[in-house]
């Protein structure tokens, strides 16, 4: 299996041209993110305690997400430049550049919608249906760009018809939901310092070498560039405003860089499902940790007869923290396990799919059997504790 780890249609070589899109993107969002923090400080852009769900001592400024934002922008056209063909490319390279453009301008622009509508969120509160409307209208754009998943390569050896009209509907239902649950996935792990942003460093480094893998075979002419520059770009872009946000945290990231990263994974998920199933399975195990916490989360709200729509105490990192695990432990715990489902996607992509479903089942299914055997599902004292949004 290990020899097969690199193919022999493109060398490493290709992917380090790539350097200077994780390179410039930490900068960019290193030095936007310090900014962000001294505006929102001076404009009163502060995310203040409240005892009840918000347990940080002192107001902590927010605006963090559009230092990410801008490191993510940063690197993307930092990536474009170092992809774009020269006069001597044949036609149909070119045309894989301009589709390439194409998707990548088109994440960028989704990602600005989603950073906006969570800043906005941030600033002043707004109610989830807007939100959720809000993060609609981003789908909106992939399916513009044409970026959605080709049911036919799961429907083909199901002997399922799939005509090219039910293929393009089904195909946007999926963007959709995606992406309203990959963005509300990371906008509810964002709970500690240090956590959402780590978390999402872990899952896209993972996504990353999936992408040079398929990308050394040729997967894709189109999709490769782009699956590499979005990966780099973002861990970049996390890398620049996690120095910040350890804890004692500086700043929040707040819900605009929450729905950022979680528009740019559904992104990046999405991508992977360009052709066969086997490499989008592998990508939704490497996000396993965000939809864990927050099947954890509906499951729980749903069985305590809780609404909903509201903040509580009783995500997985709140316990711990509730039964006496220290902050920082907290997080590193959460970092293991979200290595923990990268590792078993990136392992489970390299054998067949039919055997890779039953292993990603039998995580999920033993992953919630920990949760219910530790009491994670139950509502009591601080866990129990709500605030409506």
């Amino acid at each position: 299996m290990l020899e097969n780890l690199i193919g022999p249609e493109k060398s490493l070589q290709w992917v380090l041209h790539f350097w200077p899109v994780p390179a410039f993107s930490f900068i960019a969002a290193l030095i936007a993110t310090l900014l962000c923090k001294n505006i929102a400080l001076k404009l009163g852009i502060v995310d203040k305690p409240d005892n009840l769900v918000k347990t940080h001592k002192n107001s902590v400024a927010y605006l963090g997400g559009i230092g990410i934002f801008v490191g993510l922008t940063v690197g993307i056209l930092t990536g474009i430049y170092c992809l774009g063909p020269d006069q001597s490319s044949a036609i149909g390279e070119q045309e894989h550049f301009r589709l390439s453009l194409r998707w990548l301008i088109g994440i960028l622009a989704g990602g600005a919608i989603a950073c906006f509508v969570g800043l906005t969120d941030d600033i002043f509160d707004l109610k989830p249906r807007y939100k959720f409307l809000g993060q609609i209208f981003a789908a909106l754009v992939l399916l513009l760009v044409g970026i959605r998943p080709d049911l036919r390569y799961i429907a083909e050896p199901l002997h399922l018809p799939m005509p090219n009209e039910l293929n393009l509907i089904l195909g946007a239902i999926v963007v959709i939901l995606f992406v309203l649950g990959a963005t509300n996935s990371l906008n509810l792990l964002d709970g500690l310092d240090g956590l959402c942003a780590g978390v999402t460093a872990i899952f896209t480094i993972a996504l990353l070498l999936l992408s040079i893998h398929l990308a050394t075979w040729g997967y894709s002419e189109t999709g490769d560039p782009v699956r590499i520059i979005v990966c780099l770009g973002l861990v970049g872009g996390v890398c620049g405003f996690l120095p910040f946000n350890r804890h004692p945290a500086k700043i929040f990231m707040g819900d605009a860089g929450s729905m950022l990263l979680g528009f740019t994974a559904a992104s990046l998920m999405l991508l992977f499902a360009e052709q066969v199933p086997r490499w989008w399975l592998a990508s939704i195990m490497v996000f396993g940790l965000p939809i864990l916490d927050t099947a954890v989360a509906l499951v729980r709200r749903l069985i305590n007869h809780r609404p909903l729509f509201v903040s509580d105490r009783g995500h997985i990192y709140d316990q711990m923290i509730d039964r006496g695990i220290p902050l920082k432990k907290t997080v590193a715990i959460c970092y293991l396990l979200a290595g923990i489902y990268a590792a078993i996607g990136l392992a489970m992509s390299q054998i067949r799919t039919r055997y890779a479903a039953v292993v990603y089942i039998l995580v999920f299914a033993a992953s919630g059997a920990i949760v219910w055997r530790k009491g994670y599902l139950k509502m009591e004292g601080l866990r129990g504790a709500i605030r409506k949004e």
